[in-house]
C-alpha cells in the first residue's frame, strides 16, 4: 500500500512541530543519498513517501485542536511514478524473503506439486526489467553487495539466494534484530565459509560410510529390519557437524534424542558403536516374519532388554588438545517423539551447578540438545508442541534446541497430504518463534551450511533452530515392507534416483576436487572396514555372549537411617521462619506459617506441608540438591505448601530454603506449564542425567497422570529392565475420595500396581506426616545407589489438614519409614489376641476415616477387630504382614478395605497376595465400592452415603452383607 492508497494510514499524521521538522530533514537527506538515513526511516520513506510539508496539515491529520502555521522548508518535486516503482520493488524484495521458499529446489525427487510463486515475480507488481534496472540496489536491498548496483541485479540475486536448495523461513521471528541478523547471514556471500578441499573429501567419505553400512547389512542379513537412513543419509554428517561446532563453542555435553529411523547408522558413525557389535546383534536375531513394524531382538542391556534400534549410547568427542565433549544418544522406545522432553531434561541437568544453596546456576553453553524428528511425527504428536513450549520457560529453557526433521515425507505408509494440514512438517515451530531452514538432503554442502547457521544463531541468541532435512525413504517402513503397494509413483522414482554419495562424488569429480581413482579408493576403504567388522564378529561367534541377568532379590532396603536429631530439627525450623529485610509477607499466610515456630514442642504436631518442608530442608542440609515442579508447586494445588513466598508489595519471590545456613545444595521449585507428559519426561530425564539430584514431579490432581501414561509405561517402569537406566524420580499424585467427582478422586493406583514387577519402583499411600518425612528422606538417601528406584506416591488432599495425619516431633527425630503401620500393640496379652476374628487391612485415606469412626466408639466393643495400614504397596512388605497375621491365632477373616471401585484401586493386586498370606486359615474378603466404569460418583450425597456404608460394613461384627459392597 502506498501513501496514495490511504493517506489516513500514513505514519506522518502523528508528527508535528519540531518532530515533523526532523522528519522533513531526514527526507531531504534520503533524496540526496538513501543510505545516509537509518534503515527503518528509509523503509518508511519508501513505503509512505514524503512527510507533510506544513505543520498545519500534520496537526489536522493527528486530530490536534490547535492549528498553527509553520514555514517549513518544502523539498523539491518528487517523481511519484518512480516512487511507486520503488515501493513495489521493495515489496517484491520482502516477498522474496518471505515466500522464496515456495520456489526453492528442496525436494530431491521433484514430485511435489508446484507452489504458486506469483508473489516472487516482478510482473505481479507491474515491474519490468527496465524499471528495476533504473532503481539503485540500495533502495531495495539493505545487504546488497558492492557488485550488485541496480534493482534488477538485486532481485535476480535475491531470487537465487532464497530459491536454491536451502530455503529460509525467518519472517515470523518477532525480534527485529534477530530477523535482520538471519537475513544478513542468508544473503551474505561470506557465510558460511565454503568447504575446503579436505572438508569435501571427508564429507564424501562419511557419505560412503553411511551408504555402504546400510547396503552391507541389507545384503548380509537379508530380511532383517534396520529402519534404514537411506534417503536422508546427510543426517549423519549433519550430526557430525553439530557435534564439532557446539564442542568448539564450549559445550561439554551434546544430548541427542531420535526415533529408530537411521538410529543404527547414527550409533555406529556418530556415537562410535563398533561395526562388529552391531553385526553381532543382527547375527543373533532371528527374523520375525510379518511383525508389522518392530521385531528382531539384539544383544542388548537391561534385564529383559530391548530391540537394537531403541538403544542409546554415549562417547567422548575429542579434537586436538582443547576440545572435549561427551555425546549421548538417549534410549527411546517406538513412541518416537516422547524422548524429546527427556533429552531436554538431560541438557538442563548438564547445564546446572547444584552445589550451592539457592537456585542452581545455569550455564546454557555447557550443553546442547539435538532432537531428530520424523516429519509425520513432528506435526502429528502433541508431545512435540509441549516440548517446544519449553523454549522460553524459566524452569525448562536450555539455551535453544537444534531440531532436525529427518523428512522422508512418509509416515509408515501415510503420505504427507494425509498426515498434516500444514504446508511444511515444520510449520508448528513458527508459533514458538523458531527460525526454519528447509534444505535438500541431496545437497550435502547446503546441509552443512544450514548447520553452521543454526549453531551460530543458538550461540548468539540462546534460542532454538529447525533444520527441515528433506529427502525420501529408499525402502519401506522397514526392510521387509513393500512400499510399491501404497506409494507406486514415489518408488518408481526412487528406484532410478542416485544416492547422495554418488551425487556428491560426481560433483567433486566434475569440479576436480577428487579423481575417479580417489573416489574408488574411498569406497574400497569403507567396504574393507565393514568386512573386517563382520569377520571379527564371525571369529567370536563360538564364544559365550555376556547376558545381563535380572536383579532378582534386589529390593529397596528398609534400614536406611532417616531420623534427624530434635535439636537439629528445631534449629532448622526456626531458620525457615526468617525473611529478607524489607520483605512484606501476606498477613494471612504469615499467621499460618508462624504457627510452625512451636510445632516441635512437646504436645504439638506437624502437619503434612510442614513435614515436607522439614524433609526438604534436612535433605539440603545433607548436601543433596532438590528440584520440584508441577502446575502449582510453589504454592501447592491445595494452598498448603507455600514453599515459594511472594512479597505482598513487590511480588518478588523468595523461599526460605535458599537462605537457611545449614543448606549445602541447591533448591529449585518451578510452576510448570499445563502439561503432564512433557514435564514428567523432562524431570525423569533430569534425574537420569543427574542421579544425585532429588527430582520430584507433582501432578495437580493424581488423575492427570493419565496424560503422562507413556512416560510411566515406557520409561519409568521399564527403563531399568530394558536399558539398565536408573532413576530415583519421585512422583506425587494427589489421591483420595472426598466427593469431588470422577476426575478429582483417583490417581489410578491400579495402573501403577499392574506395572509393578522386578522391584522396578516403590508405590506408597501414606497416612501420617512423619511417614512422608521419612520416606522422602529415604528416597533422597538412596539416590545414586544401585538400590534407587522411582517413587510413586499417592499424595493426600483432604488429609493435608486432617489433625489425625499430623505427627508429634518425636516421630521425626526417632524411628524410620514403616511399610505397615499396625494400629495395635504387639505386646497385647495372649487372651486379647485370641479374641480377634477380623483383621482390617487397607491403604490411604480410608484408613484415616476408619480411625476417626473407631475413635467415637467404645474401645471395648471391638475386641474382635484389629486394623493395620499398608503404607507401602510395592514392593509388598510380606514379612511384616505375615508377622501381623501370626499375632491372631483364631483369625477368621482378613478384609481389604478401599474407597475405590473393586475393579480399581489396589484390590486386584492385593487379593492373590492376601490369599497366599492367609494360607487357608482365614477367609479373604473385600469391602469397598463395586465394579464401576467411572472412578467415582459426581454427586456429593451419593459419595457420602457410599463412604459411610464402607466404614459401617468394615466395623460391623455381623456376617458381611451390603448392597453397595461385595466380599
Amino acid at each position: 500500500m502506498s501513501i496514495h492508497d490511504d493517506h489516513n494510514s500514513s505514519p506522518w499524521k502523528s508528527y508535528y512541530g519540531p518532530n515533523l521538522g526532523y522528519v522533513q530533514e531526514q527526507y531531504e537527506q534520503f533524496l540526496q543519498d538513501p543510505n545516509s538515513v537509518e534503515t527503518s526511516v528509509r523503509e518508511q520513506f519508501v513505503l509512505w513517501g514524503a512527510p507533510p510539508s506544513d505543520t498545519v496539515a500534520a496537526q489536522a491529520s493527528a486530530g490536534a485542536s490547535a492549528r498553527t502555521s509553520s514555514a517549513a522548508v518544502v523539498p523539491g518535486p518528487v517523481d511519484s511514478n518512480m516512487l511507486k516503482k520503488v515501493v513495489a520493488a521493495h515489496q517484491l524484495m520482502l516477498n522474496i524473503r518471505r515466500y522464496g521458499h515456495l520456489g526453492a529446489d528442496i525436494n530431491p525427487l521433484g514430485i511435489s506439486r508446484a507452489a504458486d510463486t506469483k508473489l516472487l515475480e516482478p510482473e505481479t507488481f507491474g515491474l519490468t526489467q527496465q524499471d528495476l534496472a533504473s532503481i539503485p540496489a540500495s533502495l531495495i536491498w539493505d545487504n546488497a553487495p558492492a557488485s550488485v548496483s541496480n534493482g534488477w541485479d538485486a532481485i535476480v540475486r535475491l531470487r537465487e539466494i532464497y530459491t536454491r536448495s536451502a530455503a529460509y523461513e525467518f519472517t515470523h521471528i518477532h525480534d527485529e534484530n534477530e530477523r535482520i541478523w538471519l537475513n544478513k547471514q542468508a544473503e551474505s556471500g561470506d557465510f558460511p565459509a565454503p568447504l575446503s578441499k579436505r572438508e569435501k573429501e571427508t564429507l564424501l567419505e562419511r557419505l560412503l560410510q553411511v551408504e555402504q553400512f546400510e547396503s552391507f547389512i541389507h545384503k548380509t542379513f537379508v530380511g532383517q529390519k534396520r529402519f534404514s537412513i537411506e534417503g536422508v543419509d546427510m543426517l549423519v554428517p549433519v550430526l557430525d557437524e553439530i557435534v564439532r561446532a557446539v564442542a568448539h563453542d564450549g559445550a561439554h555435553d551434546i544430548l541427542i534424542g531420535m526415533a529408530h529411523r537411521g538410529r543404527l547408522n547414527v550409533l555406529t558413525h556418530v556415537l562410535g558403536k563398533p561395526y562388529e557389535k552391531i553385526f553381532s546383534e543382527f547375527h543373533h536375531s532371528p527374523n520375525k516374519e510379518l511383525v508389522p513394524s518392530e521385531g528382531s531382538i539384539g544383544i542388548n542391556y537391561g534385564w529383559s532388554g530391548d530391540v537394537k534400534y531403541h538403544l542409546g549410547a554415549d562417547r567422548a568427542f575429542t579434537e586436538g588438545e582443547t576440545v572435549r565433549a561427551r555425546v549421548t544418544l538417549a534410549n527411546n522406545p517406538s513412541h518416537l517423539e516422547f524422548v524429546n522432553p527427556i533429552v531436554e531434561g538431560y541438557t538442563r541437568a548438564a547445564q546446572e551447578d547444584r552445589s550451592k544453596p539457592g537456585f542452581p546456576v545455569q550455564d546454557q553453553h555447557k550443553a546442547v540438545t539435538v532432537c531428530v524428528h520424523g516429519d509425520a511425527a513432528f506435526i502429528g504428536e502433541g508431545i512435540v508442541a509441549e516440548t517446544l513450549n519449553f523454549n522460553n520457560l524459566q524452569g525448562y529453557r536450555n539455551g535453544g534446541t537444534i531440531h532436525i526433521i529427518a523428512n522422508n515425507r512418509l509416515g509408515f505408509t501415510t503420505n504427507s497430504v494425509d498426515s498434516r494440514s500444514t504446508h511444511y512438517a515444520s510449520d508448528l515451530a513458527k508459533g514458538f518463534d523458531i527460525p526454519i531452514i528447509h534444505v535438500n538432503a541431496d545437497d550435502p554442502e547446503a546441509c552443512l551450511a544450514a548447520v553452521r547457521l543454526a549453531c551460530e544463531y543458538r550461540l548468539i541468541y540462546n534460542k532454538g533452530f529447525v533444520i527441515d532435512l528433506i529427502g525420501y525413504r529408499r525402502y519401506g517402513h522397514n526392510e521387509m515392507d513393500d512400499p510399491d503397494a501404497t506409494q507406486p509413483l514415489v518408488y518408481s522414482k526412487v528406484r532410478s534416483h542416485p544416492t547422495v554419495a554418488n551425487i556428491y562424488a560426481e560433483q567433486l569429480k566434475s569440479e576436480k576436487t577428487i579423481t575417479v581413482e580417489q573416489a574408488d579408493q574411498l569406497r574400497a576403504k569403507t567396504l574393507a572396514a565393514l568386512q573386517a567388522g563382520y569377520d571379527a564378529m564371525k571369529a567370536n561367534e563360538g564364544k559365550a555372549h555376556v547376558q545381563v541377568t535380572q536383579e532378582s532379590g534386589v529390593i529397596v532396603p528398609e534400614d536406611v537411617p532417616t531420623a534427624v536429631p530434635m535439636e537439629t530439627l528445631k534449629e532448622i525450623n526456626l531458620e525457615l521462619l526468617n525473611r529478607p529485610e524489607g520483605f512484606t509477607e501476606y498477613s494471612k499466610l504469615q499467621r499460618i506459617l508462624q504457627r510452625r515456630a512451636t510445632s516441635l514442642n512437646d504436645g504439638e504436631k506437624l502437619d503434612w506441608a510442614h513435614a515436607e518442608t522439614l524433609a526438604f530442608a534436612t535433605i539440603l542440609a545433607d548436601g543433596t540438591p532438590i528440584r520440584l515442579s508441577g502446575q502449582d508447586s510453589e504454592r501447592g494445588t491445595f494452598a498448603h505448601r507455600h514453599i515459594m513466598l511472594n512479597d505482598n508489595a513487590t511480588a518478588e519471590k523468595f523461599t526460605p530454603l535458599h537462605m537457611f545456613p545449614q543448606a549445602k545444595a541447591s533448591f529449585a521449585v518451578h510452576n510448570s506449564p499445563l502439561s503432564e507428559t512433557a514435564v514428567l519426561a523432562f524431570e525423569y530425564g533430569y534425574n537420569v542425567f543427574a542421579p544425585e539430584s532429588f527430582v520430584i514431579w507433582e501432578a495437580q490432581f493424581g488423575d492427570f497422570a493419565n496424560v503422562a501414561q507413556v512416560i510411566f509405561d515406557q520409561f519409568m517402569s521399564a527403563g531399568r529392565a530394558k536399558w539398565s537406566q536408573k532413576s530415583g524420580v519421585a512422583v506425587l499424585l494427589p489421591h483420595g475420595y472426598e466427593g469431588q467427582g470422577p476426575e478429582h478422586s483417583s490417581a489410578r493406583l491400579e495402573r501403577f500396581l499392574q506395572l509393578s514387577a522386578d522391584n522396578n519402583w516403590t508405590v506408597a499411600n501414606l497416612t501420617t506426616s512423619a511417614q512422608y518425612f521419612h520416606l522422602l528422606r529415604k528416597q533422597a538417601a538412596m539416590l545414586g545407589s544401585d538400590s534407587v528406584r522411582p517413587l510413586i506416591l499417592m499424595a493426600p488432599k483432604s488429609l493435608l489438614r486432617n489433625p489425625r495425619v499430623a505427627s508429634h516431633g518425636v516421630e521425626f527425630s526417632e524411628g524410620s519409614f514403616k511399610p505397615v503401620l499396625p494400629q495395635f500393640s504387639f505386646t497385647e496379652s495372649k487372651a486379647a489376641k485370641e479374641k480377634v476374628k477380623r483383621l482390617l487391612l487397607g491403604t490411604g485415606k480410608v484408613m484415616v476415616d476408619l480411625d476417626e469412626a473407631l475413635s467415637s466408639k467404645d474401645e471395648g466393643e471391638f475386641g474382635w477387630l484389629r486394623v493395620a495400614r499398608v503404607e507401602q504397596l510395592y514392593p509388598l512388605p510380606q514379612a511384616e504382614l505375615e508377622r501381623i497375621i501370626a499375632q491372631f491365632p483364631k483369625l477368621e477373616e482378613i478384609v481389604w478395605v478401599q474407597e475405590e471401585p473393586k475393579n480399581q484401586g489396589s484390590w486386584s493386586y492385593m487379593e492373590p497376595r492376601l490369599r497366599e498370606l492367609a494360607s487357608g486359615k482365614a477367609v479373604v474378603r473385600y469391602i469397598g465400592r463395586p465394579d464401576r466404569a467411572s472412578t467415582a460418583t459426581g454427586h456429593q450425597e451419593i459419595h457420602a452415603a457410599e463412604q459411610q456404608s464402607i466404614i459401617s460394613s468394615a466395623l460391623n461384627g455381623q456376617p458381611f452383607q451390603s448392597s453397595l459392597v461385595r466380599g
